[in-house]
């Protein structure tokens, strides 16, 4: 008896996916059950059907049949391959309370979105502040929808920074906080539609499946596409560019504001998969990119009124200039591969800051979920207290600047000269208190470890 009702509550964990479109039950309702565990939601049960040209079977309407187990009458063991799939617990934030939608009464004002990003965000006030206003009229369009009949534009956002200064991690927070669903996609994957690769509309398949396939959520959500100049026109090729120019044509519609059908689960379009059709007029899409080489356009531009002479410009004033992206213009995005039809869909245009050793120290002390301070929690499970003197953080900023990847550099250095303390500590249980110092990070020292009770 025991054995039966451990295996219902076994059963009950469980929830099934079909598969044909991947969606689970929880989503399409119940499934019909094939042999070796295979179940099949009724649209793609119905779907495989009609295409059938003279189907016997198409006065059947399965979405009104009950629950169906074909296996039941069938036995075709080796014709699938199936694994079952435990259902998705629930996080305790989720289980104690959801948080409320936005509504003209919660919306955070700019200064409150940027006060929450300060927590977060270390530096790159301007942007933030763009961000914030941008973010907070879209989300006023939203929910309002109209105001005394003025119909107000959609805020699209192009972000430029170099690699590792935050352009993500600023979309991520504001997502965060705003409580809407975020789809993050990479340009990179996508191609013209009929080429080998992501149609346009996997962008917002994906936004679907974070919205848990609710298309009204779905369309108050944000897209922020990466690496976006990837898809910058290519230069001298005699070849049609599907991955460059045409998938910027092909973003042009979703980006204004337009009636599209998405794949639910897939990422390109199959008769078998089911269809779902998603307004993209309320859609946030902010797109981002590194622009490796638009320095040198910028440069170009700014040097052309070059002359000799006393309190002449000379032509390599902007060689040393860090920020030289700050001066981009439309004309240079132009220059670099961007179509002007995609930019005019951008109407916000913003620049992150490089960053430099005041902000990398910033970075490894101030946010809330720094990486140093992670470290400290992990040792405080061990009772034992990390700390570090000013010499560690400039030399770590030091060795950051040097490998020019931005904030990702940050956590190679500290994986590096954690991993012998991480290791060593948990063996001694006296040990209370270790210092990092600048030369141990260096190489030519030791971290200062304090005993309990006892200084060495």
């Amino acid at each position: 008896m025991s054995d039966n009702n451990n295996n219902n509550n076994n059963e009950e964990e469980y929830e099934s996916y079909c598969y044909l479109c991947r969606r689970s039950e929880t989503v399409t309702g119940p499934q019909i059950k094939l042999p070796n565990n295979v179940s099949v939601c009724k649209d793609c049960m119905q779907k495989s059907f009609d295409t059938f040209g003279d189907n016997p079977l198409q006065f059947l309407d399965f979405a009104k049949m009950p629950n169906i187990n074909l296996s039941q009458f069938m036995n075709f063991d080796d014709m699938f391959n199936s694994k079952k799939v435990k259902k998705k617990k629930k996080n305790k934030a989720e289980q104690e309370e959801k948080l409320p939608e936005l509504s003209l009464e919660n919306i955070p004002a700019p200064h409150k979105i940027k006060a929450m990003l300060d927590e977060f965000v270390v530096g790159q006030e301007h942007a933030k502040k763009a961000i914030s206003v941008a973010v907070y009229n879209h989300y006023k369009r939203v929910i309002t929808d109209t105001m005394d009949d003025i119909e107000i534009e959609k805020s699209n956002m192009l972000m430029l920074g170099p690699t590792g200064c935050g352009k993500t991690y600023l979309v991520k927070t504001v997502a965060r906080l705003l409580n809407v669903p975020l789809a993050i996609t990479d340009a990179t994957t996508l191609t013209e539609a009929g080429y080998v690769g992501d149609d346009v509309e996997s962008i917002l398949s994906r936004l679907l499946s974070v919205a848990d396939n609710d298309v009204e959520k779905a369309e108050r959500g944000i897209v922020f596409i990466d690496e976006i100049d990837k898809i910058a026109k290519k230069k001298e090729t005699h070849t049609r560019d599907v991955s460059g120019e045409a998938v910027q044509q092909g973003l042009l519609r979703m980006l204004e504001g337009a009636e599209i059908e998405v794949p639910v689960g897939a990422g390109s379009k199959n008769p078998l998969v089911p269809m779902e059709t998603i307004n993209t007029k309320n859609i946030l899409f902010i797109c981002g990119g590194a622009f490796p080489e638009i320095e040198d356009i910028i440069k170009r531009r700014l040097s052309k009124q070059s002359s000799m002479g006393f309190n002449a410009e000379l032509k390599d004033k902007y060689d040393n200039h860090d920020n030289i992206i700050q001066e981009v213009t439309l004309e240079d995005l132009r220059e670099f591969g961007m179509i002007p039809e995609f930019l005019g869909r951008l109407p916000v245009m913003f620049t992150l800051d490089a960053l430099d050793k005041d902000m990398y120290i910033k970075i490894l002390k101030e946010p809330k979920n720094a990486i140093l301070k992670q470290y400290k929690k992990l040792l405080a499970l061990d009772e034992v207290d990390l700390c570090f003197d000013d010499s560690a953080y400039e030399e770590i900023a030091t060795l950051a600047m040097e490998k020019k990847t931005g904030a990702r550099a940050l956590r190679a250095i500290i994986e590096k000269f954690m991993l012998d303390i991480m290791y060593e500590i948990p063996r001694d249980d006296s040990i209370g208190r270790v210092t990092i110092t600048g030369d141990y990070i260096k190489g030519k020292g030791a971290p200062v470890i304090e005993l309990r009770g006892t200084n060495i």
